[in-house]
């Protein structure tokens, strides 16, 4: 079976839009076993996606494409898969009605131009956008069965799982695939690899792999086409057990594959607890992390980004002393920015970051990378500091949050 993926528009060929689309259509086809031979990236050109879609055709089985379905005149994609298919373009009713729907839902005034969007080849088979006006299409061009999707994420996204896989898995009779992930934490993946040395001899039908997200590592098990889902479900969780034996329970955050944030999340809402949080170094990732969780409203009170020091003692109470004394960047300083924070909010947890994220700001004393992390509960409150350059402020600043948020994890266990 032989899949393919064509990215269209201007802003990925200029670099100014990295190419998401792809890397998880590329995922979504391996979790059901099939793996994408290429991915395409074209232009807004007409020439050049039509020549494309001319050449893939005759080889390919499945192809998606993804982009230039909107409404201005460089999105081009339905006009071109007409001309490839020598089809004529034509008013598609039901996407007319689809995209005058979405309008009306949103209390909005639909342009003339959105008409544009229901302009479809004649023999193509409409696929309703729930997400936005761009709807999507699937037509046969040469030997491939093409599935048209627009190019927003998650648009495509949600076109792609509850139209275009539904089809795929009737259309060639795909059968299920079980799947199962595990998420660490402080586990280098030539490690983790390292670790898991002889899986394969020990379990020659399941699939291994990972994938690197820093600062986590997923390893992800999937199972082959099965009809029994029982035994299926055994061999999977044999697996899985087997994995999760090889490393320190203190590395793994979930093994139903949730990231930390998640975790901490699912955590807090068991043991009915709430938290504040209290960042400087940061900048409020730590908030955003836990606020993204669905249900965030249950644990998450109060948030305080103190990057000045005068933040710090007029909003958390640290004390003036303590800065003058210690600074900014001291386990003193984090303890009582947590504990500050947990008494504002009235929260069962406070926790606290103050560190250098760099790439500027370092000394021999406390070099960029250097965290201090604040733990508050009633009736205690700690701190600890961390070295933890990665030699970017962007990474430092995730591996500060992982981190912190870790600690939070291991004492809710």
């Amino acid at each position: 079976m032989i899949v393919e993926i064509v990215s269209t528009g201007d802003e990925l060929i200029s670099g100014n839009i990295v190419d998401t689309n792809a890397s998880y259509l590329a995922s979504k086809f391996l979790e059901i076993g099939m793996l994408v031979k290429r991915c395409n990236i074209v232009g807004d050109d007409k020439k050049e996606i039509q020549a494309v879609l001319k050449e893939i055709s005759s080889r390919a089985d499945i192809v998606v494409v993804t982009g230039g379905l909107g409404p201005t005149k460089d999105d081009l994609t339905a006009e071109i898969a007409a001309m490839v298919s020598k089809d004529s373009l034509i008013i598609n009713k039901e996407a007319l009605s689809a995209i005058q729907s979405f309008f009306e839902k949103k209390n909005l005034q639909m342009s003339e131009v959105n008409k544009k969007q229901a302009c479809l080849p004649s023999k193509a088979i409409m696929l309703e956008n729930d997400s936005g006006t761009a709807p999507g299409f699937y037509m046969n061009l040469g030997k491939s069965i093409f599935y048209f999707l627009p190019g927003v994420p998650f648009e495509m996204k949600e076109m792609f799982k509850n139209k275009v896989l539904p089809d795929i898995f009737k259309r060639f009779g795909i059968k299920q695939r079980l799947r199962s992930k595990i998420t660490l934490f402080g586990v280098p993946e030539s490690k983790a690899a390292q670790n898991l040395d002889g899986f394969e001899n020990k379990f020659p039908n399941l699939q291994l792999g990972f994938r690197a997200a820093f600062p986590m590592i997923e390893i992800k098990l999937l199972s082959p086409a099965i009809t029994d889902n029982v035994s299926g479900k055994i061999d999977l969780d044999n697996a899985r057990d087997w994995i999760l034996s090889k490393f320190d329970v203190a590395k793994i955050v979930s093994d139903k594959g949730l990231s930390m944030e998640e975790e901490v999340a699912r955590l807090l809402i068991k043991k009915k607890k709430t938290i504040a949080v209290a960042e400087s170094c940061t900048g409020g990732l730590i908030s955003h992390l836990l606020t993204d969780v669905p249900g965030s409203s249950a644990y998450f009170l109060f948030s305080a980004v103190t990057y000045s020091n005068e933040a710090k003692i007029n909003i958390l109470n640290v004390k003036q002393d303590t800065i003058v004394e210690y600074g900014a960047v001291h386990q003193t300083t984090a303890e009582e920015m947590a504990k500050g924070v947990m008494e504002k909010a009235g929260a069962d947890f406070g926790i606290s970051t103050s560190g250098i994220a760099g790439p500027t700001g370092g000394s021999d004393e406390k070099p960029v990378g250097t965290i201090c992390i604040g733990f508050a509960k009633k009736g205690f409150s700690t701190a600890k500091t961390y070295c933890l350059n990665f030699n970017d402020r962007a990474r430092n600043k995730k591996i500060f949050a992982a981190t912190c948020l870790n600690l939070l994890r291991k004492e809710l266990l």
